[in-house]
């Protein structure tokens, strides 16, 4: 889920059309997990094939996929890797919640409580090792590049971005933005009407955030944007109780950073600050990497989609016939139409 400094950031709505011509870099896991969580039946039961295999995240790759690709939108996955040491605690919570949403959910739908059953569901959903690959299959299908962070798939699109191989990066997690990546772009793959854990639904619109003009209106550097985070509460770390966004900014807008805010001794400084920041300013990366926008295989397409997992042939085409081919290159695309 990573930090939440709503609060203190404030993005330029967009439509998906303005982005066309652009080269986006897509948090993959964030994003297949959306599909995970809303993808599902009126009981919170997620789409499944013929075998019994979930597929609400090759549904909404797919669909979102091309419709992105239509717009001439060029996306392009980037896909975590191996977790830092300091994540492991928060990623057990995690764990923790799903299993305790799993079971609240089945006790829902067994009392006929389908609304509570729904919101349980959805904050159920795991992602595991054949969905990623049968996701990657997916994407090479479709002609669409991904790739694989050493570690934390956000640090990998903010390197992207600052390498000038995507224009954006695209997230649900502000963590972006302390990892650096200077467009972002929010609500890209839940744009139109999403469906919350409560059963209700909203009106989602893309918009895109400096963090050029995130930092100027804070009046704070990156470094200090991390340490207002680490005060707050990472994935790699516990927030100092009773701070929010607001009184974490105050603090580092009149201390400067986390060394001279412990030495007054009035906070409580996490311990782990000095690896936490390491993380977010000097991720490790990886650049050789390519990327190339193919023509769909629409055989391949189907065989994936309608053959192993019975998706309708009619609507798979349906999607696949929108597509015009595709072929340039990330850098062939302009860079300045937010500037």
């Amino acid at each position: 889920m990573g930090v939440d400094i709503s609060d203190l950031v404030k993005g330029k709505p967009i439509s998906i059309g303005d982005l066309s011509g652009r080269s986006v870099a897509i948090d993959a896991f964030n994003t297949l997990y959306q599909f995970l969580s809303s993808i599902r039946q009126p009981d919170g039961t997620p789409l499944k094939d013929r075998d019994g295999r979930v597929t609400s995240h090759l549904s909404g790759l797919f669909y979102r996929t091309a419709s992105l690709l239509e717009t001439g939108l060029m996306p392009v996955y980037v896909f975590d890797g191996v977790p830092p040491e300091l994540k492991r605690k928060t990623i057990e919570a995690r764990i923790a919640v799903r299993r305790e949403a799993e079971a609240e959910w089945k006790k829902a739908a067994a009392e006929g409580d389908l609304k509570r059953a729904l919101s349980m569901a959805s904050r159920s959903s795991r992602l595991d090792h054949d969905m990623v690959g049968e996701s990657k299959a997916l994407l090479d299908a479709l002609g669409v590049p991904w790739v694989v962070a050493p570690g934390e798939g956000e640090a990998q699109m903010s390197r992207m971005v600052s390498d000038g191989r995507v224009w954006a990066g695209a997230s649900q997690d502000y963590d972006a933005l302390l990892f650096g990546t200077t467009n972002l772009v929010r609500n890209l793959t839940l744009a139109g009407k999403r469906r919350l854990p409560s059963g209700k639904t909203q009106e989602v619109v893309p918009e895109i955030v400096s963090l050029g003009d995130v930092l100027s209106a804070l009046g704070i550097t990156r470094p200090q944007l991390v340490d207002i985070a680490i005060l707050i509460g990472t994935d790699f770390n516990d927030g100092v109780r009773s701070i929010g966004p607001k009184r974490a900014l105050a603090a580092i807008r009149r201390a400067g950073s986390l060394e001279k805010l412990s030495e007054e001794g009035k906070v409580a400084v996490p311990e782990e600050y000095v690896e936490v920041r390491r993380i977010f300013l000097e991720p490790e990366t990886v650049t050789d990497y390519r990327l190339d926008w193919k023509r769909p295989d629409a055989e391949q397409v189907r065989r994936i989609m309608c053959d192993e997992h019975g998706f309708s042939v009619d609507r798979v085409d349906a999607a696949l016939s929108r597509l015009s081919p595709k072929g340039a290159s990330a850098e062939q695309f302009r860079l300045d139409k937010w500037s």
